[in-house]
């Protein structure tokens, strides 16, 4: 009850009315339009328009006069519906995945230029990262967002890093578009992900791209924990169970890319480009150096 009695926002409620109305028309409305059939004040139709228009969340055809939303707010819709799928489908897999290695697992999707987890998975008396869905994370400071980076065109990469920057989180983070380059490069090439500790410090993880039917990578997938609990030597045993989980969530949540007779040739496309992982000789000694000594290798 304490909800009803608090007051509503007049101009977010007016805002998200255009958004509905636009919503519905199909072909985008002009401002007349909008005043029409919002029964708004055009004043107030004009700068709810313009607003939406500089946040990038609707563009404007100066042909017509029409208003239509942007991809950035497609982009939102899509990431919340692709993040409600993706959780409920791979639950259980990262269930299954935790209790396999102790460890926590993670999915996490591209939004915005930045890593948004959409599922995790603790197991039991597991040490507290803070970490949670719908936490939103920098790309070159995590597996994950490696891993997502590693799937883009350099250009766009690029763009991201001179948008974002390279935030320094401790003296282990990736602080250089060259040194970001060359891990990117590693990653392409061996198909997995490091972040030792260059994200929080005391804590590690190891990430795989999730790929649909078309071999496009559509998400992350990762395990982490303490540096004493995700250290080299495991990575033999970890990266197969990660890649054969990666590769069932991509089966049940985005099963029309892999309906078809062309189901089992995908499906083995994508194991094969994970096996090399397992026969792997770029393992660090020394886990805290493992992104330097791999990256060398690359």
């Amino acid at each position: 009850m304490a909800a009803l009695k608090t007051q509503t926002a007049p101009a977010v409620d007016r805002a998200l009315s255009i958004l509905e109305i636009l919503a519905q028309s199909g072909t985008g409305l002009s401002l007349p339009e909008l005043v029409d059939q919002s029964n708004l004040p055009r004043s107030s139709v004009h700068y709810l328009l313009v607003t939406l228009e500089r946040r990038g969340y609707l563009e404007r055809n100066h042909r017509t006069g029409r208003y239509l939303f942007s991809t950035k707010l497609l982009g939102l819709a899509r990431g919340a519906v692709e993040g409600l799928s993706i959780a409920e489908q791979a639950t259980p897999h990262l269930w299954r995945l935790t209790q396999a290695t102790g460890l926590s697992a993670h999915i996490g999707i591209l939004q915005d230029d930045e890593v948004v987890l959409v599922a995790k998975v603790d197991p039991p008396r597991a040490a507290g990262r803070s970490t949670w869905p719908g936490k939103r994370m920098a790309m070159h400071s995590t597996a994950l967002g490696k891993v997502l980076l590693a799937s883009l065109p350099d250009a766009r990469v690029a763009s991201i890093v001179r948008e974002r920057g390279l935030p320094r989180h401790n003296e282990n983070t990736i602080s250089s578009a060259r040194a970001l380059n060359q891990e990117l490069a590693r990653i392409r090439l061996s198909g997995y992900a490091v972040d030792a500790e260059e994200d929080e410090l005391g804590f590690a993880c190891l990430g795989v791209p999730i790929l649909n039917g078309e071999g496009e990578t559509v998400a992350g997938l990762s395990l982490a924990g303490t540096t004493a609990e995700l250290v080299e030597e495991r990575f033999q045993h970890l990266l197969p169970l990660l890649s054969g989980a990666a590769a069932s969530i991509a089966r049940v949540a985005w099963p029309q890319d892999f309906s078809g007779p062309r189901q089992l040739r995908r499906g083995e496309l994508v194991e094969q480009r994970f096996a090399r992982v397992e026969a792997s000789n770029v393992l660090a000694e020394d886990f805290p150096d493992a992104r330097n000594k791999v990256r060398a290798q690359a």
